[in-house]
């Protein structure tokens, strides 16, 4: 009589004891705690325009925190191997959200981004994000044969181009390309050949080029940070105002709470720009501790992205770290002048519900990756036959020479 296994779950227990969790749980803590704190007095001044108590704002955002941290045990628990099986389900549910917000989305500051759940304020786009990852890596894995060629890795790719054009078209052009980095950083580790990497990133020029040409007034506003004093009444006023208060901070700031940008001077103070409050009441020490954070929390992933035994895993730890780099890259970049104002949160730091909960989600993962043990065949990229049998001549013509240079000075020595 045959004996019936038992159905695994979808979770495991949660996994305990391995270093490098301990380390990232230990950073993501500091993050959200020193976010919790800027975000309680970056928001003083918009919760009282909104008529609400002063704390009001940072309420909504432990709520916020409460549901993120029940997410990170959940991921934390998952099978591993159950969540990139269910990638296809993942991507095509973020798929119809992302429909959903173009059908029945509310609409605010110009954007139409959001659905409204009356508990939340649910962004698709975040949650597309972690969706993206996962499908990557799933990609990775079952078709990696076939990603050499250029056909074929358009053809599997589309779900994630889909997402993209559709956050582009909410306007939200800072995220869109943030997944897209995402899905290039991954696909590059994964071994695509540096021909077919140069094609997307030639790609991506054009079509970004082309979304410019098409929307000039974005293209205005994007490149404004270029001469941000041309226009110091539009479209360089938040620039203005975020350079005063990283200028007014110094060295060590006005004091917590103190700030002045955020009672009506400085748009958006605790989300785009909550950076700014940071250094104008805790000034550059302020400013050096949040870039040390995330400077700790890089190097965290990377340790866990390489002591990994799973390729695949690897992979979507590659995703993850990729996603709060870059993030928090553009941000800092962005508040200072370096980069376009374009909506990109400072992650763990910037109000935002979906935002929080979906990068709380993806420490989850990055927790569990670091207790996984398990070990992936090989689902390395490898180029297309067709493309490498067209270099075969050349690598033949190059090789030949040496030979016949090597059998000239023999026979001359034999002479």
């Amino acid at each position: 009589m045959a004996v019936r296994r038992p159905v695994r779950g979808f979770l495991q227990p949660l996994p305990r004891g391995g270093t490098d969790g301990r380390v990232l749980l230990l950073i993501t803590t500091l993050l959200v705690t020193f976010g919790t704190i800027a975000v309680a007095s970056a928001s003083e001044g918009q919760a009282s325009a909104n008529g609400g108590s002063t704390w009001s704002i940072m309420i909504h955002d432990l709520v916020f925190l409460g549901f993120g941290l029940f997410a990170l045990y959940v991921m934390a628990r998952v099978r591993l191997d159950r969540l990139v099986k269910s990638a296809p389900m993942l991507i095509g549910l973020g798929l119809l959200l992302l429909l959903a917000v173009k059908a029945v989305g509310v609409t605010s500051n110009g954007g139409k981004r959001w659905l409204n759940l009356h508990a939340i304020y649910l962004q698709p786009s975040e949650l597309f994000k972690l969706a993206a990852v996962v499908f990557v890596a799933w990609i990775v894995q079952h078709h990696h044969d076939e990603l050499g060629n250029w056909r074929q890795l358009a053809l599997w790719t589309v779900p994630v181009s889909a997402g993209c054009a559709l956050v582009v078209v909410e306007p939200d052009i800072g995220t869109s390309s943030v997944i897209a980095v995402i899905a290039f950083a991954m696909l590059a580790v994964g071994g695509l050949s540096r021909h077919l990497l140069g094609r997307i990133a030639l790609l991506g020029a054009v079509v970004f080029g082309g979304y410019m040409a098409y929307k000039p007034y974005s293209a205005r506003r994007f490149f404004s940070f270029l001469h941000p004093n041309s226009d110091l009444h539009g479209s360089g006023y938040q620039l203005l105002q975020s350079r005063i208060s990283l200028g007014t901070g110094g060295v060590g700031g006005l004091g917590l709470g103190q700030s002045r940008g955020k009672w009506g001077l400085l748009p958006n103070p605790h989300t785009d720009f909550i950076f700014s409050i940071i250094g104008e009441e805790l000034g550059l020490i302020g400013t050096l501790a949040v870039i040390g954070l995330f400077v700790a929390f890089l190097f965290a992933c990377v340790r866990i992205a390489q002591r990994c035994t799973n390729d695949v895993y690897r992979l979507i730890a590659v995703g993850i770290t990729t996603w709060i780099a870059v993030e928090a890259i553009i941000n800092v970049a962005s508040v200072v002048g370096w980069w376009a104002v374009t909506g990109i949160p400072l992650p763990f730091f910037s109000y935002g519900g979906t935002a929080l909960i979906t990068e709380l989600s993806a420490v989850g993962l990055l927790y569990n990756i670091a207790h996984d043990r398990s070990r992936s065949g090989d689902v390395t990229i490898r180029e297309h036959p067709s493309a490498a049998s067209r270099r075969a001549p050349e690598r033949r013509a190059t090789a030949h020479p040496p030979v016949r240079a090597r059998v000239t000075h023999e026979s001359r020595r034999e002479y």
